[in-house]
């Protein structure tokens, strides 16, 4: 960040000014004593320093992880570039048999099994656009597409630590299945992750936009469900917005349908009361409400939720909430352990969490706790 700054010729002053923040609280985040981890302070940043966000998350986050998860990378992209080009060259599969390969990636997306999703994704992408061109099935397979892209292939991707141009690519192709058969549910997954990837590449105006053009049923659980999740996601949008009110009043929605709904699982959403909670909790922490954010998660109960990947983000972002508040490192380290023994990818590739290890780490005592917290660090990939 501060050879960006001075690239750009701009002060502290400068660019803190800009960003909305003290000349003192840049020159820490510049010196790694504290964590870069709101989308709006990124987003601000790269405002105020006229660059992508990227630059300042992007680079150092597709360095760290297992060979094994890298060279999936590779190979996912490889089979996005075959479909955009027209030629998946996969295999021509019956419908039942493509619908069970879904579920299954679903399944391992949700368990966090981050290495079988890798593995199994680039062929499972190349026989379902194989079989679509081959005419057969269509509508049913359009809408296989429009969730595997956004809840396998999107899901991963992030997981993963994957650059946003190859997030964005995954929504793309779930948004033109969903296009191609115009039905509300699919179109709403696509929705869901057009919005999640607009977010993370900063562009908070169009990820809300896109949520407001769903126009969504609620007859039946699966759309329950899904209007829940859309206002989950709208929640986020509008923290990282700076909305107040928009932000509670999508949280509201969403506890409201969660009540109808219960703890559900339903194509991989994980909808329910616990799950708003852990949204909840994650908005704050997106406003920089870390004492809030703390206070919310000890509400939750991480073993209501229907879905491993996220009790793994719940003891994360708890982590990253308790990290701010005072005498709470040995706490946030052992929440942070917990996270990566559920899922190491949603620590390990996280760039908040990075951000904040890098921090933890430059403040570590010699003591138990600061050899757990560098080895944390370690298996992240940053220097210790």
């Amino acid at each position: 960040m501060r050879l960006l700054r001075h690239a750009r010729g701009k002060s502290l002053a400068v660019v803190a000014g800009r960003a909305g923040i003290s000349p003192s609280y840049l020159s820490r985040l510049e010196a790694g004593e504290r964590a870069l981890d709101r989308r709006s302070l990124i987003v601000a940043l790269a405002d105020a320093l006229e660059v992508a966000p990227s630059e300042l998350t992007g680079v150092p986050l597709g360095l760290a992880g297992e060979p094994g998860a890298d060279q999936a990378l590779v190979e996912v992209r490889m089979a996005m570039l075959a479909v955009a080009m027209g030629e998946p060259d996969g295999e021509v599969q019956p419908v039942e048999r493509l619908r069970a390969r879904v579920g299954a990636l679903l399944t391992a997306v949700n368990d966090a099994h981050g290495d079988v999703t890798g593995a199994r994704l680039p062929s499972l992408i190349r026989d379902l656009h194989t079989t679509l061109a081959a005419g057969r099935h269509e509508r049913e397979i359009l809408r296989l597409l429009a969730l595997a892209h956004m809840q396998g292939t999107e899901a991963w991707l992030a997981m993963a630590g994957a650059p946003n141009d190859l997030t964005w690519q995954a929504a793309t192709l779930s948004r033109a299945a969903a296009e191609a058969l115009d039905e509300p549910v699919s179109l709403g997954i696509a929705a869901y992750g057009s919005a999640l990837a607009l977010l993370s590449a900063g562009a908070l105006d169009l990820a809300a936009r896109t949520l407001h053009t769903v126009a969504l049923p609620t007859a039946t659980v699966d759309e329950l469900q899904l209007a829940g999740s859309l206002s989950l996601v709208s929640s986020l949008v509008s923290a990282a917005r700076r909305d107040t009110a928009a932000r509670t009043s999508a949280l509201t929605h969403a506890a409201e349908l969660a009540g109808r709904t219960g703890e559900t699982n339903v194509m991989g959403f994980g909808f329910g009361p616990s799950n708003v909670g852990v949204w909840r909790m994650q908005c704050a922490l997106e406003a920089g409400e870390h004492a809030e954010a703390a206070k919310i998660a000890a509400e939750v109960d991480p073993e209501a939720l229907t879905v491993r990947a996220r009790r793994a983000v719940y003891w994360r972002d708890r982590a990253r909430s308790v990290a701010r508040l005072p005498r709470q490192r040995d706490a946030a380290v052992v929440m942070l352990r917990r996270a990566e023994r559920l899922s190491p990818d949603h620590v390990r590739r996280h760039p908040f969490t990075v951000s904040l290890l890098e921090e933890l780490v430059s403040k570590a005592k010699r003591d138990a706790v600061g050899r757990e917290l560098r080895g944390l660090a370690f298996r992240a990939g940053l220097p210790v």
